[in-house]
Protein backbone atom coordinates (compact mmCIF):
# COMPACT_ATOMS: atom_id res chain seq x y z
CA UNK A 1 0.00 0.00 0.00
CA UNK A 2 1.07 3.51 -0.58
CA UNK A 3 -0.16 6.36 1.49
CA UNK A 4 0.85 10.00 0.49
CA UNK A 5 0.59 13.04 2.16
CA UNK A 6 -0.26 16.58 0.45
CA UNK A 7 0.77 19.42 3.92
CA UNK A 8 3.04 22.78 4.10
CA UNK A 9 4.61 20.60 6.69
CA UNK A 10 5.69 17.40 5.39
CA UNK A 11 8.56 17.14 8.13
CA UNK A 12 6.10 16.83 10.70
CA UNK A 13 5.89 13.28 9.88
CA UNK A 14 9.30 12.14 9.70
CA UNK A 15 9.44 10.69 13.29
CA UNK A 16 5.66 9.12 13.31
CA UNK A 17 6.14 7.45 10.41
CA UNK A 18 9.86 6.08 10.86
CA UNK A 19 9.18 4.72 14.25
CA UNK A 20 7.32 1.04 15.72
CA UNK A 21 5.06 -0.73 13.76
CA UNK A 22 5.08 1.76 10.97
CA UNK A 23 9.07 2.04 10.43
CA UNK A 24 8.89 -1.59 10.73
CA UNK A 25 6.07 -2.42 8.11
CA UNK A 26 7.99 0.21 5.84
CA UNK A 27 10.92 -1.47 6.62
CA UNK A 28 9.33 -4.44 5.04
CA UNK A 29 7.97 -3.12 2.28
CA UNK A 30 4.86 -3.80 3.07
CA UNK A 31 3.79 0.33 3.39
CA UNK A 32 5.34 3.24 1.07
CA UNK A 33 4.84 6.68 2.20
CA UNK A 34 5.51 9.71 0.69
CA UNK A 35 5.19 13.51 1.95
CA UNK A 36 4.55 16.22 -0.64
CA UNK A 37 5.27 20.33 0.09
CA UNK A 38 2.28 22.17 -1.14
CA UNK A 39 4.51 25.07 -1.35
CA UNK A 40 5.98 23.40 -4.24
CA UNK A 41 3.08 24.68 -6.21
CA UNK A 42 3.39 27.98 -5.50
CA UNK A 43 4.61 30.51 -7.96
CA UNK A 44 5.26 33.68 -5.83
CA UNK A 45 8.64 34.77 -3.69
CA UNK A 46 7.29 33.89 -0.42
CA UNK A 47 5.23 30.40 -1.73
CA UNK A 48 2.05 31.87 0.02
CA UNK A 49 -0.83 29.00 0.63
CA UNK A 50 -3.40 30.97 2.30
CA UNK A 51 -4.59 34.19 2.01
CA UNK A 52 -7.49 36.44 3.99
CA UNK A 53 -11.22 35.33 3.62
CA UNK A 54 -13.87 37.49 1.46
CA UNK A 55 -16.28 38.68 3.33
CA UNK A 56 -13.93 39.37 6.39
CA UNK A 57 -13.48 36.93 9.31
CA UNK A 58 -10.79 35.63 11.59
CA UNK A 59 -8.00 34.10 10.29
CA UNK A 60 -6.01 33.02 7.28
CA UNK A 61 -7.80 30.41 4.72
CA UNK A 62 -5.81 27.69 2.06
CA UNK A 63 -5.69 29.05 -1.05
CA UNK A 64 -7.25 27.20 -4.04
CA UNK A 65 -4.60 27.64 -6.63
CA UNK A 66 -1.29 25.35 -5.28
CA UNK A 67 -3.88 22.56 -3.61
CA UNK A 68 -5.29 22.79 -7.51
CA UNK A 69 -2.12 22.14 -9.17
CA UNK A 70 -0.29 19.62 -6.56
CA UNK A 71 -3.45 17.19 -7.27
CA UNK A 72 -3.20 17.57 -11.01
CA UNK A 73 0.19 17.07 -10.75
CA UNK A 74 -0.09 13.82 -8.76
CA UNK A 75 -3.19 12.35 -9.75
CA UNK A 76 -2.44 13.46 -12.95
CA UNK A 77 0.86 10.69 -13.44
CA UNK A 78 -0.65 8.00 -11.35
CA UNK A 79 1.47 5.78 -13.11
CA UNK A 80 4.55 8.18 -12.60
CA UNK A 81 4.53 10.40 -9.42
CA UNK A 82 8.28 10.64 -9.93
CA UNK A 83 7.90 12.70 -12.88
CA UNK A 84 6.61 15.59 -9.73
CA UNK A 85 9.21 18.27 -9.29
CA UNK A 86 12.12 17.05 -6.77
CA UNK A 87 11.56 19.98 -4.63
CA UNK A 88 8.09 18.68 -4.24
CA UNK A 89 9.06 15.41 -2.34
CA UNK A 90 9.94 15.21 1.40
CA UNK A 91 11.64 11.50 2.36
CA UNK A 92 10.89 10.25 4.99
CA UNK A 93 13.03 7.57 5.61
CA UNK A 94 12.35 3.98 6.53
CA UNK A 95 14.14 3.20 9.72
CA UNK A 96 17.51 1.22 9.11
CA UNK A 97 17.68 -2.39 10.03
CA UNK A 98 19.63 -2.92 13.12
CA UNK A 99 21.65 -5.32 11.54
CA UNK A 100 22.69 -6.00 8.06
CA UNK A 101 21.96 -8.43 5.68
CA UNK A 102 24.79 -11.23 5.51
CA UNK A 103 25.40 -10.55 1.85
CA UNK A 104 25.77 -7.06 2.85
CA UNK A 105 29.93 -5.45 2.62
CA UNK A 106 31.41 -4.92 5.48
CA UNK A 107 32.53 -1.68 3.74
CA UNK A 108 29.19 -0.26 3.36
CA UNK A 109 28.96 3.20 4.32
CA UNK A 110 26.78 4.33 7.62
CA UNK A 111 23.22 5.71 6.85
CA UNK A 112 22.75 9.46 6.75
CA UNK A 113 20.73 10.35 9.78
CA UNK A 114 16.71 10.69 9.83
CA UNK A 115 17.11 14.18 10.75
CA UNK A 116 19.02 14.90 7.49
CA UNK A 117 17.15 12.99 5.17
CA UNK A 118 13.80 14.91 6.68
CA UNK A 119 14.22 17.90 4.28
CA UNK A 120 16.29 15.69 1.33
CA UNK A 121 14.98 15.19 -2.26
CA UNK A 122 13.35 12.35 -2.89
CA UNK A 123 14.21 10.14 -5.54
CA UNK A 124 12.21 10.39 -9.19
CA UNK A 125 10.63 6.89 -8.39
CA UNK A 126 7.21 5.87 -9.59
CA UNK A 127 4.91 4.55 -7.46
CA UNK A 128 2.67 1.23 -8.75
CA UNK A 129 0.45 2.45 -11.32
CA UNK A 130 -2.93 3.09 -8.98
CA UNK A 131 -5.10 5.79 -8.66
CA UNK A 132 -5.47 7.51 -5.41
CA UNK A 133 -8.10 7.81 -3.23
CA UNK A 134 -7.51 11.68 -2.18
CA UNK A 135 -9.01 12.36 1.41
CA UNK A 136 -9.42 15.70 3.04
CA UNK A 137 -9.76 16.03 6.38
CA UNK A 138 -12.07 18.58 7.91
CA UNK A 139 -14.73 18.83 10.91
CA UNK A 140 -17.56 18.71 8.23
CA UNK A 141 -16.18 15.28 7.56
CA UNK A 142 -17.81 11.64 8.14
CA UNK A 143 -16.51 10.47 11.15
CA UNK A 144 -13.18 8.45 11.71
CA UNK A 145 -14.33 4.62 12.83
CA UNK A 146 -12.39 1.24 12.50
CA UNK A 147 -15.04 0.41 9.73
CA UNK A 148 -13.93 3.69 7.90
CA UNK A 149 -10.34 2.70 8.21
CA UNK A 150 -10.89 -1.11 7.54
CA UNK A 151 -12.85 0.19 4.21
CA UNK A 152 -9.31 2.78 3.46
CA UNK A 153 -7.03 -0.02 4.16
CA UNK A 154 -8.06 -1.66 1.24
CA UNK A 155 -7.06 0.61 -0.87
CA UNK A 156 -3.67 0.62 -2.89
CA UNK A 157 -3.15 4.00 -2.73
CA UNK A 158 -4.30 7.10 -0.89
CA UNK A 159 -3.26 10.69 -0.72
CA UNK A 160 -4.03 12.64 2.51
CA UNK A 161 -4.67 16.60 2.35
CA UNK A 162 -3.95 18.23 5.26
CA UNK A 163 -5.07 21.75 6.00
CA UNK A 164 -4.15 24.52 8.09
CA UNK A 165 -5.63 28.08 9.50
CA UNK A 166 -8.79 28.47 9.53
CA UNK A 167 -8.96 25.15 6.73
CA UNK A 168 -9.55 25.13 2.95
CA UNK A 169 -11.24 27.88 0.50
CA UNK A 170 -14.41 25.43 0.12
CA UNK A 171 -13.97 25.35 -4.01
CA UNK A 172 -10.82 22.55 -3.12
CA UNK A 173 -13.23 20.42 -1.64
CA UNK A 174 -14.63 19.56 -5.25
CA UNK A 175 -11.23 17.62 -5.07
CA UNK A 176 -11.80 15.21 -2.35
CA UNK A 177 -13.07 11.55 -2.92
CA UNK A 178 -13.79 11.21 0.88
CA UNK A 179 -13.47 14.23 3.37
CA UNK A 180 -12.76 12.59 7.30
CA UNK A 181 -13.47 14.02 10.76
CA UNK A 182 -11.15 12.35 13.60
CA UNK A 183 -13.97 13.74 16.36
CA UNK A 184 -15.73 16.70 17.18
CA UNK A 185 -12.79 18.94 18.20
CA UNK A 186 -10.18 21.45 16.41
CA UNK A 187 -6.69 21.03 15.25
CA UNK A 188 -3.89 23.21 14.11
CA UNK A 189 -3.36 21.29 10.91
CA UNK A 190 -4.35 18.44 9.49
CA UNK A 191 -1.24 16.61 10.23
CA UNK A 192 -2.17 15.33 13.42
CA UNK A 193 -4.86 13.43 11.68
CA UNK A 194 -3.37 12.18 9.01
CA UNK A 195 -0.68 10.60 11.35
CA UNK A 196 -3.82 8.85 13.10
CA UNK A 197 -5.32 7.44 10.16
CA UNK A 198 -2.31 5.93 8.49
CA UNK A 199 -1.21 3.95 12.10
CA UNK A 200 -4.99 2.55 12.31
CA UNK A 201 -4.42 1.59 8.79
CA UNK A 202 -0.75 0.53 8.96
CA UNK A 203 -2.09 -2.23 11.61
CA UNK A 204 -4.28 -3.55 9.57
CA UNK A 205 -2.20 -4.42 6.64
CA UNK A 206 -1.09 -8.36 5.99
CA UNK A 207 2.14 -8.76 7.62
CA UNK A 208 2.43 -5.16 9.73
CA UNK A 209 2.00 -6.96 13.20
CA UNK A 210 3.63 -9.76 14.98
CA UNK A 211 0.24 -11.51 15.03
CA UNK A 212 -1.88 -12.02 12.48
CA UNK A 213 -5.09 -12.09 14.98
CA UNK A 214 -4.03 -9.16 16.58
CA UNK A 215 -6.30 -6.98 14.97
CA UNK A 216 -8.89 -9.42 14.93
CA UNK A 217 -9.65 -9.22 18.77
CA UNK A 218 -9.93 -5.33 19.39
CA UNK A 219 -12.14 -3.13 20.80
CA UNK A 220 -14.89 -1.72 17.33
CA UNK A 221 -13.41 -4.83 14.98
CA UNK A 222 -15.97 -6.73 13.12
CA UNK A 223 -14.91 -10.19 14.82
CA UNK A 224 -15.65 -8.83 17.98
CA UNK A 225 -19.21 -7.42 17.07
CA UNK A 226 -18.42 -3.78 17.00
CA UNK A 227 -17.94 -3.90 21.12
CA UNK A 228 -15.07 -2.92 23.15
CA UNK A 229 -12.50 -5.73 23.91
CA UNK A 230 -12.55 -7.38 26.91
CA UNK A 231 -10.15 -6.91 30.29
CA UNK A 232 -6.88 -8.50 29.77
CA UNK A 233 -4.32 -8.68 32.42
CA UNK A 234 -0.40 -10.21 32.76
CA UNK A 235 2.11 -11.10 35.36
CA UNK A 236 1.77 -10.76 38.32
CA UNK A 237 -1.25 -12.79 39.50
CA UNK A 238 -1.68 -10.38 42.02
CA UNK A 239 -0.87 -6.76 42.96
CA UNK A 240 -1.80 -4.70 45.81
CA UNK A 241 -4.80 -6.95 46.30
CA UNK A 242 -5.94 -6.59 43.18
CA UNK A 243 -5.99 -9.82 41.60
CA UNK A 244 -6.01 -11.79 38.39
CA UNK A 245 -9.68 -13.26 37.56
CA UNK A 246 -9.59 -16.87 38.53
CA UNK A 247 -11.09 -18.10 35.25
CA UNK A 248 -7.63 -17.09 33.32
CA UNK A 249 -5.18 -19.13 35.51
CA UNK A 250 -7.30 -22.00 35.05
CA UNK A 251 -6.45 -23.12 31.82
CA UNK A 252 -9.73 -23.76 30.30
CA UNK A 253 -10.22 -22.37 26.61
CA UNK A 254 -13.95 -22.27 26.86
CA UNK A 255 -14.33 -21.08 29.43
CA UNK A 256 -12.06 -18.31 28.73
CA UNK A 257 -13.70 -17.64 25.71
CA UNK A 258 -17.08 -16.80 27.34
CA UNK A 259 -15.82 -14.66 29.98
CA UNK A 260 -14.13 -12.63 27.95
CA UNK A 261 -17.22 -12.33 25.49
CA UNK A 262 -19.33 -11.71 28.90
CA UNK A 263 -16.74 -9.25 29.99
CA UNK A 264 -16.71 -7.74 26.37
CA UNK A 265 -20.52 -6.73 26.57
CA UNK A 266 -20.50 -5.49 30.03
CA UNK A 267 -17.63 -3.05 29.44
CA UNK A 268 -19.28 -1.99 26.32
CA UNK A 269 -22.92 -1.85 28.18
CA UNK A 270 -21.10 0.48 31.22
CA UNK A 271 -18.66 2.56 28.93
CA UNK A 272 -19.83 2.95 25.69
CA UNK A 273 -23.77 1.87 25.62
CA UNK A 274 -24.22 3.83 21.91
CA UNK A 275 -22.38 1.07 20.69
CA UNK A 276 -24.49 -1.41 21.21
CA UNK A 277 -27.67 -0.55 19.10
CA UNK A 278 -25.23 -1.42 16.06
CA UNK A 279 -23.34 -4.59 17.58
CA UNK A 280 -23.87 -8.13 16.63
CA UNK A 281 -25.41 -9.43 19.38
CA UNK A 282 -26.74 -13.38 19.40
CA UNK A 283 -29.26 -14.49 21.56
CA UNK A 284 -27.23 -15.66 24.47
CA UNK A 285 -25.39 -12.22 23.98
CA UNK A 286 -28.76 -10.66 24.87
CA UNK A 287 -29.17 -12.43 27.88
CA UNK A 288 -25.91 -11.62 29.38
CA UNK A 289 -26.59 -7.86 28.44
CA UNK A 290 -30.37 -8.72 29.92
CA UNK A 291 -29.02 -9.77 33.54
CA UNK A 292 -26.36 -6.89 33.71
CA UNK A 293 -28.81 -4.14 33.78
CA UNK A 294 -31.32 -6.52 35.95
CA UNK A 295 -27.96 -6.58 38.46
CA UNK A 296 -27.37 -2.79 38.05
CA UNK A 297 -30.78 -1.63 38.64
Amino acid sequence: MRIEVLSIFPQMFSEVMSTSIIGRAREAGILEFVAHDLRNWTHDLHRTTDDECYGGGAGQLMKVEPVFEALDELLGCAADVGSAPASALVSVPAPTPTSAPASAPASAPAPTPASALASAPAPASAPAANPAKVVFFTPAGQRLDQRLVEQLAAEPRLLLVCGRYEGFDERVYSRADLCVSIGDYILTGGELAAMVLADAICRLLPGALGDATSPLEESFSASQGGLLEYPQYTRPAEYRGLAVPEVLLGGNHRLIAEWRREQAIIKTAQLRPDLLSSADLSASDREVLQRHWEADS
